[in-house]
């Protein structure tokens, strides 16, 4: 057969000629506006869309692919705060704040201030872990894995650390420069503490601090009692052991070293009833009144929960966590019970 010419269903075509209905390339159809020619084949109305600037563009003309990615985005951005935690000890700050005696307005400056600085710190934490945790391959971790972009997060965690510095000071300037400090403590554990011996002080002076802001807060400012102070460093010591603990082989070869890696598994699981106890006694036997039914209650649920969570631990992971939060929660009631003020 001739190069020229071409095969169709009813034969040979002579050289040139098309089918029925085709157009040579570059031609248009009769009556069609020539500037609507497209040399791609691609609708010149979705040529231009493509082409335009995503700012331009109408909201109803939105690719619906965009809206699912920013809002993977945000809800990256909301996982990489450590909302779980954050919102525990905003929880309690509320708590201790209104049965406190507080009032409304008072409370809520009281807990937004404790709320941004609790975000700012769990989002220095997961932007700043970033690169070791993908090195690592944690699961969980928006920061790491591609969902929410590092930067994002380190803005996020200094918009809302400039936030929290005039809602604290806004509490007064003694409830809020401790409040402060317990915040930059917490920033120096993700930043550098963290791997050290030295891991558990942010932990203790972020719980201790506590119970001192809501009482500095107080109109006059009354010190706070010194066995609330004492009852939350002791929790906030527990609660690094038992936050810690799930997670010591898989912190130890992504290089960290704090001080439940340098106990192990085994020491930190013994260890961990000790501060559960002793923060439970504090609020129980520290009042100068004598210990009544309430106290003597306490302690003994907070001896139960202290002794059974490490125990099932090898069970499930979060046993240990879950009995101290179970122990802080009546450790709440007594603070509650009590006040965190001197009278």
């Amino acid at each position: 057969m001739d190069a020229t010419e071409r095969m169709s269903p009813a034969g040979p075509l002579p050289a040139g000629s098309l089918p029925a209905g085709s157009l040579p390339a570059g031609s248009l159809p009769a009556g069609a506006d020539p500037a609507d020619a497209s040399p791609t084949g691609q609708d010149p109305a979705e040529a231009d869309w493509a082409d335009q600037d995503p700012t331009d563009r109408d909201p109803a003309e939105a690719d619906p692919a965009d809206d699912g990615r920013r809002g993977g985005r945000l809800v990256g951005l909301a996982l990489a705060c450590h909302p779980g935690p954050a919102l525990a000890v905003t929880a309690l700050a509320c708590a201790l704040s209104f049965g406190s005696g507080l009032g409304g307005p008072r409370s809520a400056l009281v807990t937004a201030a404790v709320l941004t600085g609790q975000l700012s710190v769990g989002w220095c934490n997961d932007a700043y872990d970033a690169r070791r945790d993908a090195r690592a391959g944690r699961r969980g971790k928006p920061a790491s894995d591609g969902t929410v972009g590092t930067g994002a997060v380190w803005t996020a965690a200094a918009t809302a650390l400039a936030g929290c510095v005039p809602l604290s000071l806004a509490c007064g300037t003694l409830a809020g420069t401790v409040h402060l400090a317990a915040v930059a403590a917490a920033w120096l554990y993700n930043l550098r503490l963290k791997a050290t011996a030295l891991s558990w002080l942010p932990y203790v002076a972020g719980f201790g601090a506590l119970p001192a802001v809501v009482a500095l807060a107080l109109p006059g400012g009354p010190a706070p009692r010194w066995w609330t102070v004492a009852a939350g460093a002791l929790l906030g010591f527990a609660a690094h052991l038992a936050d810690t603990l799930p997670d010591i082989a898989a912190d130890r070869a992504a290089g960290i070293r704090g001080l439940p890696h340098r106990l192990g598994d085994r020491g930190t699981r013994l260890l961990l009833p000790l501060p559960l106890l002793a923060a439970t006694a504090v609020l129980a036997l520290g009042p100068p009144e004598p210990l009544d039914a309430g106290g003597a209650a306490a302690l003994a649920w907070a001896g139960a929960a202290a002794l059974t969570g490490p125990a099932l631990g090898r069970r499930w992971r979060k046993a240990a966590l879950a009995a101290a939060v179970a122990v802080a929660a009546v450790d709440l009631a007594l603070l509650l019970v009590r006040g965190v003020a001197a009278g």
